[in-house]
């Protein structure tokens, strides 16, 4: 009778440590599965988040062509810079400038690496095949800056390039007009990243001249300390400023135009070339 009574004992502490444990591994098991199932959550809103568009306005610029773009200490400042922010605030999000070469910002929108592009770029046919375009924002007019002791231009015609070094950034609307013959036939044409580079060799007589917009044009003879000038006349041919999303954005692309048109209605754009061309 006590060996029975023991092996009673011993097989009841067994089932009851194999309920515990049982118990005891349900428990962790459904732990486990209530983790995964607010990490599958967490991934949810991410994949949600991703799927909707970040909290970022993402603008690609070249921040050397005031007053629209140009840096303010470190921070990149500009007419451009302005109606960004106007949009990013219409739309809710936090707006994130990029600044980078003039043709990176161009590809970068082309490939949905940035949102959109706004740093003077003017419409044109071929890059309409590129990417899509808001409404104009801006009338932009060329003009021709030379050295003023070393005048290579007497007047602003694409005849009076014929047989010079002109000097444009690299992929703007300038370099694209005077590199098509029927416009001009330079001797050569050197393309810069910056204005700012171009400026400095024209101070030193190594090119003719420079073929840049009316406004950024004024900023650099006024910083050049009188080294510099525009040469006087009608404009070598005039262009529209507008902002540049990927191809297909038509959402995006909306939004954008329904802020410019709204700034444009409130005298906002006046407001902000003002600001800025005072500031330089």
């Amino acid at each position: 009778m006590k060996k029975i009574l023991a092996i009673a004992a011993i097989l009841t502490l067994t089932f009851s440590l194999v309920a515990c444990g049982g118990t005891e591994d349900a428990e962790s098991t459904e732990t486990k599965n209530e983790s995964s199932q607010e990490s599958n959550k967490e991934d949810k809103k991410a994949e949600d988040k991703d799927s909707s568009g970040s909290d970022l306005l993402i603008v690609g610029t070249e921040a050397g062509f005031a007053p629209y773009e140009y840096l303010k200490g470190d921070t990149v400042a500009g007419v451009d810079m302005d109606i960004c922010q106007a949009i990013a605030d219409a739309m809710g999000k936090e707006l994130k400038i990029e600044n980078m070469q003039f043709q990176g910002a161009l590809l970068a929108v082309q490939q949905g690496k940035i949102d959109l592009v706004a740093a003077g770029v003017s419409i044109t046919d071929e890059r309409k095949e590129q990417m899509d375009f808001s409404e104009n924002y801006i009338d932009a007019t060329e003009v021709i800056v030379v050295n003023k002791e070393n005048p290579a231009v007497s007047e602003p015609t694409g005849e009076k390039l014929k047989d010079l070094v002109v000097g444009v950034q690299t992929g703007n609307t300038a370099d694209l007009w005077v590199s098509d013959t029927e416009n001009a036939q330079p001797k050569e044409i050197k393309r810069y990243n910056q204005f700012l580079q171009a400026s400095e060799d024209l101070k030193n007589n190594k090119i003719d001249c420079i073929v840049m917009d009316e406004m950024p044009a004024q900023e650099l003879v006024a910083a050049s300390d009188g080294t510099l000038e525009i040469v006087e006349g009608d404009p070598l041919f005039v262009e529209q400023y507008a902002i540049a999303v990927q191809k297909g954005n038509q959402e995006l692309l909306d939004q954008i135009n329904e802020v410019i048109k709204q700034l444009k209605e409130d005298g906002k754009i006046e407001e902000f070339l003002l600001n800025h061309t005072q500031q330089q």
